[in-house]
């Protein structure tokens, strides 16, 4: 058995989460790829990959031998890359990055194609995701996270804090009037903005006298989506906490007004998070710096 062919293989399939997909990259037959991981799991004694009905998952072990895959191909992929037209030391090939949908679409994206500029020989896999994924299980490189994070198996690199504020459009002002303090919002409306992936409602909190003063705001509507909490407050259906890159073009055109300014919600971090020893990858090195520096430039995420 060729031990690195069957390591392709196999990151192939994870990666397609098929065995018929990752034949059809691969052409070849989907039942020689079954027999290399039967191969495989028998060289190594023990279970790779479960089948379900929905989809292919890794066990334990197929996890962290997945992971182990993943450096010693690019290793190779390194190694030969230095004497293969890539140039020596020149960061190429597939970096699989995930941004929360909507600071990807709106902080990190906008700028993604001077990444690609730059870097024209790696090739970026970006997914969009808001809900908390297993970067090894997903077999991905990094991802960004905002919120104090719970994953002591991984390493965080704290790129800056991301600055919120509470607002309304002008519409709805004109209706209820402007709440002067955190307790004026008690007799006002808000949009809920609730977790996709825990069901809870986010809180609102701000910043007194040096304090954390939690607030409960009576909701109009509630919606899982970043993007949709703003359309509602466009609309006039309440106030809502948001992000301030998120709103500032909104800010700056009158269309959402900010109220409460004298105490600001507490800031949350944001980390790229990225599983022990991938920060050896050029091409993650070189991402994280980028990605880095975005941030640095924007103010409303160094709170």
């Amino acid at each position: 058995m060729d031990r690195l062919k069957a390591m392709q293989t196999f990151v192939r399939i994870v990666e397609a989460n098929s065995y018929t997909r990752a034949a059809e990259t691969l052409d070849l037959p989907r039942a020689a790829l079954t027999a290399t991981i039967k191969k495989l799991e028998a060289f190594l004694g023990t279970q790779l990959l479960q089948r379900t009905t929905r989809r292919l998952s890794l066990t334990p072990d197929g996890a962290d031998y997945f992971r182990k895959c993943l450096e010693i191909l690019q290793a190779v992929e390194d190694a030969e890359g230095a004497f293969r037209g890539h140039g020596r030391g020149k960061p190429h090939g597939k970096l699989r990055v995930e941004l929360p949908g909507a600071v990807g679409r709106h902080a990190v994206l906008p700028h993604i194609a001077g990444f690609c500029r730059e870097y024209p020989d790696i090739e970026l896999v970006v997914s969009l995701n808001e809900r908390l994924t297993d970067l090894t299980q997903e077999g991905l490189d990094c991802s960004l996270r905002v919120g104090e994070l719970q994953d002591s198996a991984m390493v965080a690199r704290r790129l800056g804090n991301m600055g919120f504020l509470t607002c309304a459009a002008p519409s709805y002002l004109a209706a209820h009037g402007v709440p002067q303090t955190p307790a004026d919002l008690a007799s006002h409306r808000g949009v809920t903005h609730f977790s996709g992936r825990t069901g809870r409602a986010f809180a609102w909190d701000y910043m007194i006298d040096g304090g954390v003063t939690m607030v409960e705001v009576p909701g109009a509507i509630a919606v899982n989506d970043p993007d949709a909490y703003v359309i509602c407050a466009l609309q006039g259906m309440g106030l809502i906490q948001a992000a301030r890159y998120q709103v500032r073009q909104h800010l700056a055109n009158g269309a959402l007004v900010e109220v409460l300014a004298a105490t600001p919600p507490t800031p949350m971090p944001i980390s790229l998070l990225y599983p022990q020893g991938r920060m050896a990858s050029p091409r993650l090195r070189v991402f994280a710096d980028w990605i880095a520096g975005v941030f640095k430039a924007d103010p409303d995420l160094q709170a």
